[in-house]
């Protein structure tokens, strides 16, 4: 590698998957010849194909392999670039044979490699697993001993899943027909040599968009790889080469490695120390400790899952009464709890409810935790209005045929436009089912503003302001809810689930407080985020301009 990209090997190893392109980098300056210095005592490559086609004729003399018709040189245009001195251009199939057939007793135990086994590192490893010949001779892609296996359907292929088959049970196997297999001839290529130019950006890039077939299913057709051209150098260079890539790839590995170390280190610092934030007695010791955070905040939120987790923390202090202070003359939960009273009793006149009209709190013995000062536990059906009845499901084929107008809303957000809507006001929508439920990848709840519509897979909830929805919908969003979800493949919570769910509610002042604070807070964290994003992009652009600038010295 050039001396700049070795002083520049930290910021490309830490950009954005850096350490997958420096792999890239490294088979690639390795098949143009530009990863070991040339040695002029080599036998030039010229040679070694002298050899190979005396060693094709003899085998064609001999009837072990068929003749075939003599492949054109690689033209000028085609040469992909130009080729240090002792090395030349030529073609798999001018120099190996493609997928060839073996043949043995039926008793013989031999490997038999599925697609699975088969590694996508440079070090080539498979696995294996023994039959009998006569079981896997047909309908199966045989190989031998040193043979290189490459997979040619889609995303194996992009994929770069390739290996030398090695130990090999009496030399011979067969696996999944998925692959292609390119057999060199006895010393004159050297395996792992190419190996490495399967796995080179410039054969996977280019093979790419010579696949056939359609979307799943497209496969690198054979006669690319018997014709693309083929970089050969001298067999003690191909030696060298290969020791080389080895050396680099293992540096690549010790990267990997500390990143990963430093990665876990970092998560359980972040871990370690939202855990004091969320054992702070109170809003003021909560403050002290914010402040002395916020002094590592670039530090210790630079990757996107801490941030994640930031927000996170942000949420479960804000419905344990932590992140405001509390204010005594605040009016005490329990008044806003007749006023939901009193607002269910009007929802129900009008013929928009039909659930009860009384506010039951839970006592203070069941509460699952001590209530902040002023606030209440209460079950979440018995402060919410259920709105459910008046969803109304539309397939994906009726939407098709309808206008795009209004939002369409699903279980995670909106999931199309339609023509019409059924309300038009801001309500709070709850996912129903769906993974969402458990893996969290996207808000639970979320306010509906506007005139919109809504499926049948997000509870539809309305409540005594909109205010007070913002709360509750932060408050779900905050809580684990596997306790109420029902089902793994399917995860549902069902609306008697959703009413259990206690909810420590705050004096509706308070309230307003917190959705502000957090509001602001959530600001902050996606400014960074951006910050973050930002620097990554500018970290990718930098690493990509070293790639090509060291590929165009080369």
């Amino acid at each position: 590698m050039s001396a700049c990209l070795s002083e520049h090997l930290p910021l490309l190893a830490s950009a954005p998957g850096g350490i997958q392109k420096l792999r890239g980098l490294i088979l690639e300056l390795a098949v143009r010849g530009k990863l070991v210095p040339q040695d002029a005592n080599d036998e030039p490559a010229s040679e070694l194909l002298k050899r190979i086609a005396k060693e094709k004729a003899r085998l064609m003399a001999t009837g072990k392999i068929r003749k075939d018709k003599p492949l054109a040189a690689v033209a000028e245009d085609e040469q992909p670039s130009a080729l240090p001195s002792g090395w030349e251009w030529s073609r798999l199939a001018a120099v190996s044979l493609i997928n060839p057939r073996n043949s043995a007793a039926d008793s013989t135990i031999a490997s038999f490699v599925p697609m699975a086994m088969i590694g996508t590192g440079f070090d080539g490893a498979h696995s294996q697993e023994p039959r009998k010949w006569g079981e896997i001779k047909q309908g199966f892609t045989h190989f031998a001993e040193g043979d290189i296996g490459v997979a040619k359907i889609t995303p194996c292929f992009e994929n770069s899943k390739a290996c030398v088959f090695a130990k090999l049970q009496n030399g011979l196997g067969a696996g999944t027909t998925e692959l292609h297999i390119v057999r060199p001839f006895a010393q004159t290529l050297v395996p792992r040599f190419v190996l490495a130019y399967l796995k080179a950006p410039m054969f996977l890039l280019v093979g790419e968009t010579r696949m056939t077939g359609t979307a799943g299913q497209k496969r690198l057709p054979k006669g690319f790889l018997e014709l693309n051209p083929f970089p050969l150098p001298p067999l003690a260079e191909q030696h060298r080469i290969v020791a080389k890539v080895d050396e680099l790839m293992a540096l690549c590995d010790r990267l990997e490695a500390e990143q990963a170390d430093a990665a876990n280190a970092h998560t359980t610092l972040v871990d370690t120390l939202l855990g004091t934030l969320a054992k702070s007695r109170d809003a003021a010791e909560l403050a002290a400790n914010w402040q002395r955070l916020s002094q590592h905040f670039d530090t210790l939120f630079s990757t996107e899952a801490s941030l994640d987790a930031l927000k996170q923390s942000i949420l479960q202090l804000a419905v344990m009464g932590k992140l405001v202070p509390q204010d005594p003359n605040d009016e005490p939960a329990s008044e806003l709890l007749k006023r939901i009273a009193v607002e269910k009793k009007w929802f129900l006149k009008n013929e928009k409810y039909r659930g009860g009209t009384t506010v039951t709190p839970i006592p203070i013995d069941e509460a699952p935790a001590p209530a902040p000062f002023n606030w209440a536990w209460v079950p979440f059906g018995e402060i919410m209005v259920s709105r459910d009845s008046e969803r109304i499901p539309v397939s994906k084929d009726e939407r098709s045929t309808r206008a795009k107008f209004y939002d369409y809303y699903g279980a995670s957000g909106v999931i199309d436009k339609i023509d019409s809507y059924l309300f038009d006001k801001p309500l709070l929508l709850i996912g129903e089912d769906g993974a969402n439920l458990v893996n969290r990848s996207t808000p639970i709840a979320f306010i509906a503003r506007g005139q919109y519509w809504v499926n049948n897979h997000a509870h539809v909830l309305d409540g005594i302001s909109e205010g007070f929805l913002r709360f509750i919908e932060l408050y779900i969003n905050a809580i684990d809810l596997k306790p109420y979800v029902t089902g793994t493949a399917q995860p549902k919570m069902n609306q008697a689930k959703m009413n259990s769910i206690p909810i420590a509610l705050p004096p509706e002042s308070e309230q307003r407080r917190i959705v502000a604070k957090v509001d602001e807070l959530m600001a902050l964290c996606d400014r960074l985020k951006s910050d973050l994003a930002e620097s990554r992009t500018r970290q990718a652009r930098l690493a990509r301009t070293l790639i090509e600038s060291a590929l165009k010295a080369a």
